[in-house]
């Protein structure tokens, strides 16, 4: 596809879907949203991006393929659950090591589920899109 006004627009969507994405993503935990639909959002900026430029131009925006950031997501989400194991408390049981802030492993995990869904999307998307 090689649409002038989609090219010049998608400039302008991808920065501000990854902002929202992010936003939604580190609020998630204690609001609605998180990793999941925040990843949706990220890859569909990154999707409009990529488009009009074609599958070379997605992979060097990303700088590795797709299926890179599943595996990196999956592992984040499983790396999430160990410190609950290390406790003694059953896998996945969210820590939160620091009382006063609302951080934890919780954040790891939607970290990893949103590296998994931008990497599943933008799978699907890649063999879709033009060389």
């Amino acid at each position: 596809m090689n649409s002038i006004i989609l090219q010049t627009t998608s400039r302008l969507i991808l920065p501000a879907a990854l902002v929202f994405s992010i936003y939604v993503l580190l609020r998630g935990h204690n609001e609605p949203g998180g990793g999941f639909i925040g990843g949706l959002i990220a890859a569909a900026g990154i999707a409009v991006h990529a488009i009009p430029r074609g599958r070379e131009a997605l992979i060097a925006m990303l700088r590795v393929w797709p299926k890179t950031l599943i595996g990196a997501g999956i592992l984040l989400a499983i790396v999430s659950g160990l410190p609950s194991l290390l406790l003694g408390e059953p896998f996945l049981t969210h820590q939160w090591p620091f009382a006063s802030l609302p951080i934890g492993t919780t954040l790891v995990f939607d970290l990893g589920v949103y590296l998994v869904v931008i990497g599943s999307v933008l799978t699907f998307l890649s063999y879709y899109l033009e060389n």
